[in-house]
This record gives structure tokens, sequence and C-alpha cells, in this order.
């Protein structure tokens, strides 16, 4: 059989309880190779996201991926993220773990992202899963990775539902507007998988117990840090289990035809005194703004669930 062609993929991320399932997807699938993971502070304190990063590269046996520890704070805001109420002020749902035996990569986080890129040109496909600050420094200290990088898929907006954190805005790009607009902006092939996918895509308790089942490290690791993530959601009125977010934008990566996406021009409104962070899709053109963003506006949720499932537990399709 052909060697399968691997999707060389550098990861901007503040795990997270989705964002470690994401991550582990990445490493249970091999069309993605993993060449690195930055930290940025939003479902809990950057030192704690770091390590938690450590703690993943670790997990699935790679300890020589860089880990690059970023912003700890937007970039004109102090931080108001309430991320620990959704995932545990560790993270990972209040599950311990022990503290992990590799050590971050001495650059910062915006360092790893322009290196990587510059030194793999139209190779690297950049997967944002937070807050968007160290992509905002990368790009703006280093404009030419907009033309080297292979493409940017990140997770976080809302084009044409309600917001998580506010009645228009999801939480990534909240906690740090103005690093969002500079990389909606930046002149690079950019994908959007917002929440009008990701509420789509539901874990429910049997599934989850399906993926336990496996008893395989990562799905042990899994049932662990989902507890905490599923009694959030039921507390606040979500009864049919977890939406899948950061794992969505992973998926988009291995497989684009899970979804559907449409172009258009997209702003963030970083100017709004109660409500920042809203996305503005322009799906009519009004504005004579060529299209910026690739938007997924629908989602193949059973297909999708089919493949987190076989990727983490090994079932055959």
């Amino acid at each position: 059989m052909p060697e399968v062609q691997k999707r060389r993929v550098l990861f901007d991320t503040d795990p997270g309880v989705d964002d470690s399932m994401a991550i582990l997807l990445a490493f249970a699938s091999p069309e993605i190779e993993v060449v690195g993971l930055s930290t940025v502070f939003g479902n809990t304190g950057v030192d704690v996201t770091t390590a938690n990063a450590l703690r993943l590269v670790e997990l699935a046996g790679h300890p020589e991926i860089p880990v690059a520890a970023g912003a700890a704070k937007p970039l004109l805001r102090p931080n108001t993220s309430r991320g620990d109420m959704v995932h545990g002020k560790n993270g990972l749902g209040e599950a311990e773990f022990p503290e992990p035996k590799v050590k971050p990569d001495p650059r910062r986080a915006p360092q790893l992202i322009v290196d990587t890129i510059m030194a793999n040109p139209g190779e690297i496909t950049l997967v944002p899963l937070g807050p968007l600050t160290n992509v905002a420094l990368a790009v703006a200290t280093e404009p030419r990775i907009a033309q080297n990088v292979r493409e940017v898929v990140l997770m976080g907006g809302a084009a044409a539902v309600p917001g998580n954190v506010s009645p228009v805005a999801e939480a990534n790009i909240h906690n740090d507007p103005e690093a969002a607009r500079i990389v909606f902006h930046a002149g690079w092939p950019i994908t959007m998988i917002g929440l009008d996918v990701t509420m789509k895509s539901v874990m429910s308790e049997a599934y989850l117990a399906e993926l336990a089942a496996a008893r395989t490290p990562f799905t042990d690791f899994i049932a662990a840090i989902t507890r905490h993530y599923l009694d959030f959601y039921r507390s606040v009125g979500f009864t049919e289990g977890m939406p899948v977010h950061d794992s969505s934008a992973l998926a988009y990566v291995i497989d684009p035809t899970l979804f559907t996406t449409r172009h258009a021009y997209v702003d963030v409104d970083h100017m709004s005194l109660h409500h920042p962070g809203q996305t503005v899709a322009d799906w009519r053109g009004q504005r004579g703004e060529d299209p910026n963003v690739n938007v997924a506006i629908d989602v193949d949720a059973e297909r999708f669930l089919d493949l987190y499932r076989q990727r983490l537990t090994g079932a055959k399709a």
C-alpha cells in the first residue's frame, strides 16, 4: 500500500479538555505529523497549559516535539477568561496527573511559530485552538509567514449562531479580539471552524463510555478529563452530552469533506464595549471586500464522530 501523505501540523493551544482531545486525535491519525505545540493562556493560565501540553507529548511517546510557552494575557486587555469553570483549575477536569518530565523549548511561542513555518515553506498547517495572541505576535514579527504557511485552520468564532461567552462572541476570539483581527486580516489561507459547526457534533455519555471501554492510554486519559467537562455542560442546560470544539478543527485538516464551507469577508469586532470578539461575516458582499476566510457552516457530525471513535479506539470503519 502507498505511504500516507502526512500533513505537518503546528498547534497553538491552551490545553484544556477539548484541546487535549484534539491533540490526541492528531497523534492517533496516520495523516498527521505533529511538529510542535505553542501554548497560550485561555482555558487556564499559560504555565498550566504549557505543563499540559508537555504531558500530551509525553503520553504520545514524542517528548522530542518542541513545546514553547507563549502569551500569558491578551495584547491590549486584562485576562478575563473564565475557562477554569469549564475545564477545571488544572485545565484537565481536575483529574490528577504526574508532573511532566520533559522541559519546554527555550524559545517563546511566537518564535517557534515563525521558525517552524519559515524553515518549512508551504508545508506547515497552523492549527490555533485558543486565543490568537501568539499567532498575531508571530505574523506581526515576521509577516512572511503568511506567504509560507500551507494554511491556517482555527477553532473559533461564530458566523451565524450565538456566542458562548456573550450573545455574539465565541470564547477564543473574545479572549483577545485585537489579536484575532490581526490574524483574520493577515492575508493567509484561513479556515474558521466555529460554533456554527462545533455545537452540532456532540459526544454523549454513551459515546464517551464506548471510547473509555477501549482502555488505551489515550482513551484512559480522555475518560479521566471529560467528567468535569460533561458536568459543566449539564449545569448550563446542555443535556445531550458535550459539544466537540477543538477536535472539529483537526478533523477538517484530516478530511475537509466532513464540512460544508463558504468563503466570506469576516471582520472581528474589537471596539464594542459590551460584546467584543464578534466575528461578523459579510455573506452578501455589501462591503465590497474580497473574502478573507473560509467559514465552516455545516458538518456531517455522524461521520466526524465515527472518525474520532475509529482513530482513538483502533476500531475498523
